[in-house]
């Protein structure tokens, strides 16, 4: 168990202000996001918590520049996300932004290595690859091919290839989803061991409430707004929560 560092001088990097998303589904409208608010500060470890349907997905791609709102304004930095075209948005997502989404999406004819140094060739300013895999307890695996890894090993492999450019902010969508207790917290570990060592901006949504143990603060989500927001005196350790 950590204190919770104190963000309120920090840089603000997201702001979101009356963000809504309605999506069109034959003659429904669904209402995915309703007038959020929010501010994510340099470093911080954030977690989305709500059930499925609640808008923490939405809201993540909307800062991931993966998906735009129906209204409202979002920025990263002086980053205009809702005024970007898509291919300034291709720049953000290449520059500052490292995705981990619930399935591994790794290419199976590549080993570890391999598939991480891929993303490396691409960054401006990455890790070397065997750093990022080392990051992710992950040193003696280079040469393994998916196939020869676990679910929990590939997820930490995708964790590597999120990190290894260096990135400004982490986006994490249900990355334990797929994965065991035993696993997904190897994983989790792996992801709050990049916030910290790499001062990574890092948001990760979950359904599962264990996980906001882990965070600075968490945003509530219902109903496509958010309901509440809490911070974590103590931020919990990988290996100290349970579900």
């Amino acid at each position: 168990m950590q204190a919770s560092p104190d963000h309120s001088d920090a840089e603000t990097v997201f702001t979101a202000r009356g963000l809504s998303k309605v999506y069109v589904v034959g003659e429904v409208e669904v209402q995915a996001l309703n007038d959020v608010d929010l501010d994510i500060y340099a470093s911080e470890f954030v977690v989305l918590l709500g059930p499925s349907g609640s808008g923490k997905s939405t809201l993540l791609n909307i800062l991931g520049g993966l998906d735009s709102p129906t209204a409202g304004k979002a920025n990263w930095r002086d980053h205009d996300l809702v005024a970007s075209d898509e291919a300034q948005l291709t720049q953000y997502r290449r520059d500052h932004v490292g995705f981990v989404f619930q399935f591994f999406n790794l290419i199976p004819s590549l080993t570890a290595l391999e598939n991480v140094t891929l993303v490396s060739e691409i960054a401006e300013d990455p890790l070397d690859p065997r750093e990022a895999l080392d990051l992710v307890g992950l040193s003696d695996r280079l040469d393994h091919f998916p196939s020869q890894l676990s679910g929990g090993e590939q997820q930490r492999v995708a964790v590597a290839r999120a990190i290894v450019k260096a990135p400004d902010v982490l986006l994490c969508d249900e990355p334990t989803g797929a994965l065991d207790y035993d696993t997904g917290r190897l994983v989790l570990s792996a992801i709050a061991r990049a916030n910290a060592e790499l001062g990574t901006t890092t948001v990760v949504i979950t359904h599962n409430s264990a996980i906001a143990g882990m965070a600075d603060r968490v945003l509530h989500l219902a109903g496509g707004s958010i309901a509440r927001i809490e911070r974590n005196p103590h931020r919990l350790s990988a290996e100290d929560i349970h579900w």
